[in-house]
């Protein structure tokens, strides 16, 4: 362990190859980590031999199928991500002095947000700072809080419930649950449609794990009601598709929602009777503890900014 004490962030040979152990250990094939990352497999496996013999542990347990961290390893990689994410800051940090900004910002986020608002403040924020790279990844809310302990998102957009104690919340937007359907719609006409209304017909719902679902199902035990969909799918694009096409009725938040193109294809969107189902909220938030480079704490600042109005 006394290896650790002499690994310094100006020494670009074992950055190097802690990027090294860190896509192996993401990817879990050593194979697999070399076409990713463009080297020879055996020299890849020759540096991690190296690195393990250094370290005096295993960091990997060789399978027959692939790699996974020893419990060592565990242990290690959440050391190896923390010193590429302070690397990364650091980075982004000495660009700024030259007046342009660089970096990466890697996003964890709930489908919602995917469609529309994401896309706008992406583009809104790489007109300023156009050398700036994202990476944006489609994820549930435990998945979404997972991915910023494992730091391979900077920032989460996570849509009810956040559970794990590492998220520390930067902003929140209260969103009520939205009843889409066809305008022929029967309940078409209601400003605010009932929920038991709602299960009297062929509903499409989003999967279990998805927040939207998981408030329907507290209005439907406060009714005394069970929900029974004819179709779940984890693609909003796809149940509302159906909506279209069957009648159904799909269900989404507003965040995700886009009016004006409803009407193009002949659908409305309802908020559905708060006295039936309760608002969820969407949290924008990162790791708690962690410092975010430049680059990620500029666009959080955007975010802040935009959910507040």
């Amino acid at each position: 362990m006394q290896f650790l004490h002499h690994l310094g962030l100006d020494d670009m040979k074992h950055l190097r190859t802690l990027h090294f152990i860190d896509t192996v250990a993401r990817i879990g094939s050593i194979r697999k980590a070399a076409e990713e990352l463009a080297i020879n497999s055996s020299a890849l496996n020759r540096q991690i031999l190296a690195f393990e013999e250094e370290f005096g542990v295993a960091v990997f347990e060789r399978l027959s199928r692939g790699v996974r961290l020893s419990t060592a390893g565990e242990l290690l990689i959440q050391h190896i991500r923390a010193q590429l994410s302070d690397f990364s800051r650091l980075r982004s940090q000495i660009a700024d002095l030259s007046g342009v900004r660089r970096g990466h910002v890697a996003i964890a986020c709930t489908r919602a947000a995917l469609p529309l608002f994401l896309p706008e403040q992406i583009a809104l924020y790489r007109r300023e700072h156009p050398a700036v790279t994202f990476d944006v990844q489609q994820r549930d809310r435990s998945s979404a809080e997972a991915a910023l302990v494992d730091y391979s998102a900077d920032i989460a957009l996570a849509f009810e419930p956040v559970q794990h104690s590492a998220f520390q919340v930067l902003a929140s937007i209260r969103q009520p649950v939205i009843a889409i359907m066809r305008q022929d719609h029967p309940l078409a006409g209601e400003d605010w449609p009932r929920l038991r209304h709602c299960l009297e017909h062929p509903l499409a719902l989003p999967a279990q794990s998805a927040g939207v679902r998981q408030l329907l199902e507290i209005g439907a035990a406060a009714i005394g009601a069970t929900l029974s969909p004819t179709i779940e799918c984890e693609s909003a694009q796809f149940l509302i598709r159906c909506a279209q096409e069957e009648g159904f009725i799909a269900f989404d938040i507003p965040l995700g929602i886009a009016e004006d193109g409803l009407a193009d294809h002949g659908l409305v969107a309802r908020s559905l009777h708060r006295r039936d189902t309760p608002d969820g909220n969407l949290y924008l938030g990162q790791l708690k503890g962690r410092t975010l480079s430049v680059a990620a704490s500029k666009f959080v600042d955007q975010l802040v900014q935009m959910l507040e109005r």
